[in-house]
């Protein structure tokens, strides 16, 4: 049997996998003391260069990695349950991960992220909760603001976080409430003089560059994690770009009066056709946030996970992993999203459907990725100006945290690969993880290239494209491959940027519809229109029509308008 390899790892001690390895898993479900230090010792070990795998929707999004007793000091340390488990365990583990009936999967993860918070120099009278969670959960992070972000530092992390941030220059829209206290006055001053320091004439018009440089490292393959006013503060600055939306007491000079007509949502990541809140003494942007008009008490405020398919949507089944479906609400300057404002092309991955709040989103742009989470502090339900900070020592399972820290451990997938195959009647694209170092694409023979990944054994795997040929090596296995242009692969069609749905339905009414017609298809080409299934759809159903000439299904179910 083959020996596994010896690691050294960059705190000069060593991992050795033995033949018969012992594996450390680290469970997420309501059996872990403290689930928040549990990322802290994940990411501690993808540091140390020893991949782990995060076990999707396995008691809780467990985490899986090789045996050392350095792992288990860590956890023993930071107060992390584990079990160790033979390596026979781990692989009924795997196999009941696999099966094709429950969802459920395994990826991955080898590179612990480069993390920076946009964050002022100077000491805010509020807490941030992803600081929070990260000094708790003992990951790094460097303290990046304007000067960084427009000198070109962005370039240096794989992951940014944006809290209680303001991009349209209003400070907050504090004025109102604190426009006469010292730390408004000082926070306003030097605001002013960083924007000349940096060559602009008002604050505003340096927080718009602010936000489109970092838009523009989303674009480049950044992930974005943003909370509370950080989130529609971000799109309102962006949509604003050339219009001055801010009133005298904060650059000056009038705002525009028709701003509002002039506002250009195309060139928000997340919202549409929201409404600004021109009063300047009102503690509000825009009607995107519902803090002003919630009606839930904290007793009855909560918002719910989607499940998504562990094995076909991987990256929002990631961001979800939680032991808890139904998390308590909180507050913030902005805390949720109304959700007729979010853009049809985002994914909702958290809300309250009875009041019509979107809590939790998430899409792509460009190579990179980003994600809003409204509110300020999952464990602080009203966190004023002033508060002491929250004690996570107190909060160790906190399921509002979790979704921070899936946010900062999704990155150590450290790239993709896109898979896409068609046969001009199916079309199917997934991704998979993978340490990409050059940017590329092509096309294989599907047929090929599955015969021979199917016949190594599950280990890593090394692909190159050499001129037109496409290498693939393993240890011990290595395939060469013909290739064609990519610019040669037929168009997958996708929905267009800003397409609304005609109708939305349920994943499972779906499936079962679908299953309940296609007996009564034909199985011949005869009548090639007797091979498909008629679908028509009104604003309140879906209907599915199959026959074969002699015997006819038809199965109607509800449906939403889009």
């Amino acid at each position: 049997m083959m020996k596994k390899t010896i690691i050294t790892l960059l705190l000069l001690f060593v991992f050795i996998y033995q033949i018969n390895a012992a594996w450390i898993l680290i469970p997420m479900d309501d059996s872990q003391t403290d689930h928040l230090k549990a990322y802290g010792v994940t990411y501690w070990t993808l540091q140390n260069n020893v991949e782990a795998w995060w076990l999707l929707n396995y008691r809780g999004g467990s985490f899986l990695t090789f045996f050392a007793t350095e792992i288990e000091q860590e956890c023993i340390l930071r107060n992390v349950s584990y079990e160790i488990i033979a390596d026979g365990q781990k692989n009924v583990i795997f196999n009941e991960i696999s099966a094709p009936s429950v969802n459920m999967d395994a990826v991955k993860l080898e590179k612990a992220p480069k993390i920076a918070v946009y964050s002022p120099p100077t000491t805010q009278p509020w807490d941030d909760a992803v600081t929070l969670a990260l000094t708790y959960a003992e990951i790094p992070y460097d303290k990046i603001y304007d000067f960084e972000v427009m000198n070109g530092n962005l370039a240096n992390y794989d992951w940014l976080h944006l809290h209680h941030e303001d991009f349209t220059g209003q400070y907050g829209k504090f004025y109102g409430a604190y426009g006469r206290m010292q730390w408004y006055k000082e926070q306003q001053r030097q605001s002013e003089q960083d924007a000349r320091d940096l060559g602009f004439e008002k604050v505003s018009q340096l927080k718009l560059a602010v936000a489109k440089t970092i838009k523009a490292y989303v674009a480049e393959g950044g992930f974005l994690f943003a909370m509370c006013s950080a989130t529609d503060s971000f799109d309102i600055a962006l949509s604003a770009e050339g219009v001055d939306i801010c009133e005298s007491m904060f650059d000056g000079d009038p705002a525009d009066p028709d701003a509002q007509s002039k506002l250009d949502y195309s060139k928000c990541l997340a919202f549409k056709d929201f409404k600004l809140v021109r009063n300047p003494l009102e503690y509000e942007f825009s009607d995107i946030d519902v803090t002003q008009t919630k009606k839930l008490t904290q007793d009855e405020d909560f918002f719910s996970l989607f499940e998504f398919s562990a094995k076909w949507d991987q990256v929002p089944t990631m961001l979800c992993q939680n032991h808890k479906s139904l998390i308590h609400g909180f507050m913030g300057q902005t805390t949720a999203f109304k959700v007729d404002l979010v853009k049809s092309s985002v994914l909702i991955m958290g809300e309250n459907k009875s009041s019509s709040e979107v809590r939790y989103i998430h899409d792509e742009f460009g190579k990179g990725m980003w994600t809003f989470y409204g509110g300020h502090d999952p464990e602080d339900y009203r966190h004023y100006v002033g508060d002491e900070k929250t004690d996570l020592s107190l909060h160790p399972n906190s399921a509002g945290y979790r979704l921070i820290l899936n946010n900062v451990l999704f990155e150590a997938l450290k790239g993709k690969v896109v898979l896409k195959v068609t046969d001009l009647e199916l079309s199917i694209s997934t991704w998979i993880g993978a340490d990409v170092k050059v940017d590329g694409k092509i096309t294989v023979p599907a047929k090929q290239l599955s015969e021979f990944i199917n016949s190594i054994p599950e280990e890593k795997v090394d692909v190159e494209l050499d001129k037109q040929s496409f290498n693939i090596s393993t240890e011990n296995n290595s395939a060469s491959f013909n290739t064609m242009p990519a610019d040669d692969f037929p168009a997958i069609p996708e929905v267009a940027e800003g397409q609304k749905p005609v109708v939305k339905i349920n994943k499972e009414d779906l499936v079962m519809a679908i299953n309940r017609v296609a007996f009564a298809a034909a199985r011949d080409d005869i009548k090639p229109v007797l091979t498909g299934v008629k679908v028509e759809i009104d604003e309140s159903s879906v209907s599915f029509v199959c026959t074969d000439g002699l015997r006819l299904s038809r199965q109607v179910i509800k449906a939403e308008k889009g």
